[in-house]
C-alpha cells in the first residue's frame, strides 16, 4: 500500500496507514476502546490506567497539532487498569470550522475503528440550554441533531442512526453515577457562538445542549460499526440563557473548575465498559 496515502486520495486507507503508525510506535497491536477528549476533559487520561506510550498528534498520519486552547496535542495508549485491556486516547480533535474537511474531522474516529477499538467515547465541552444544568454538569449524550449542513459518509452510503448514543452503554454510566441527567446535543458549525435565536431554535426543536463537534465523530463511528458513549460537560449557559457574553475563557474555567470530578467519573465508567 502507498505510504504516502492522503485523506483527499483515500481516507480509509490513510485511516488503516495512520493505525498501523499506532501499533508499531506504541507496541499495541490493537486497542478496545478510543476516548476523544474534548475541552474540559484532558485531565481523565491521567486516572484510566498506566500510559503505555504517548505520541505527538502530528507525527501520526493525518492527524495534526490541535487548534483550539484546551486540548491536548498527543496521542495516547492506556493499559485500563488490571483489565488486560488497552484504550486509545485522542487529545487532538480536528473541528470543522478549522476548514480542513469533514474527512479530517472523523479521521481520528477512523482511525480507532482501524486499531480494532469496538467501543468509543466522545466528551464534549457545550452549551447547556437547561437551566437545571449549571456550568460542571456532565451529561450523557441520548442523541444529536446535526445541524453542520454535512455528513462524514459518501455517496450512497446509507447508514441507520437509531440508538446511535447506545443506551446500553449510557445504563454502564449510570452504573457509576445514577444520577446522569442525559439530553439532545446540537451540533453548530461554529467557529462562532450562536445566537440566542438559534439557541431558542435549537431548544425548541428537542435540543438541551449545543457545540461545535461530536456528531459527526458519532456518525463515522455508527458507519465503522462502532459503539458510541457521548458524554458533555456543560461549560456555560448558551446564549440568550446566559446574561453574561460568551468566551472560550469561560469554558476553559468550567473545564478547569470540573475537571477533578469529570475525570474520576469518566475513568470509572471506562473500567466498566463491556
Amino acid at each position: 500500500m502507498d505510504e504516502n496515502v492522503t485523506l483527499a486520495a483515500d481516507p480509509q486507507a490513510a485511516a488503516d496507514q495512520a493505525a498501523r503508525h499506532i501499533a508499531e510506535a506504541t507496541g499495541i497491536e490493537r486497542h478496545d476502546v478510543a476516548l476523544v477528549l474534548g475541552s474540559g476533559w484532558g485531565g481523565a487520561a491521567e486516572l484510566i490506567g498506566e500510559t503505555v506510550a504517548e505520541l505527538p498528534s502530528a507525527d501520526v498520519p493525518g492527524f495534526s497539532r490541535p487548534a483550539v486552547a484546551g486540548h491536548v496535542g498527543t496521542i495516547r495508549s492506556i493499559r485500563i487498569g488490571d483489565t488486560g485491556r488497552h484504550a486509545l486516547v485522542l487529545g487532538a480533535r480536528t473541528h470543522l470550522y478549522e476548514g480542513r474537511g469533514v474527512r479530517a474531522v472523523v479521521h481520528g474516529v477512523r482511525t480507532a475503528a482501524a486499531a480494532g477499538v469496538s467501543t468509543l467515547v466522545l466528551t464534549n465541552g457545550c452549551g447547556g440550554l437547561r437551566l437545571e444544568w449549571p456550568p460542571g454538569t456532565p451529561v450523557l449524550i441520548s442523541d444529536h441533531i446535526n445541524l453542520t449542513a454535512t455528513s462524514p459518509l459518501e455517496g450512497a452510503t446509507f447508514v441507520d442512526l437509531t440508538d446511535l448514543y447506545s443506551s446500553r452503554l449510557r445504563a454502564v454510566a449510570r452504573e457509576v453515577d445514577a444520577g446522569l441527567p442525559e439530553g439532545v446535543y446540537v451540533q453548530f458549525p461554529g467557529p462562532h457562538y450562536e445566537t440566542p435565536a438559534e439557541i431558542q431554535f435549537a431548544k425548541r426543536g428537542g435540543g438541551d445542549l449545543v457545540g461545535m463537534s461530536t456528531a459527526l465523530e458519532a456518525i463515522a463511528a455508527r458507519e465503522a460499526g462502532v459503539e458510541v458513549l457521548g458524554i458533555s460537560l456543560v461549560t456555560n449557559l448558551a446564549a440568550g440563557i446566559s446574561p453574561q457574553p460568551l468566551s472560550h475563557a469561560e469554558v476553559l474555567e468550567a473545564g478547569r473548575a470540573a475537571a477533578p470530578r469529570i475525570g474520576s467519573l469518566l475513568a470509572a465508567i471506562v473500567a466498566r465498559l463491556p
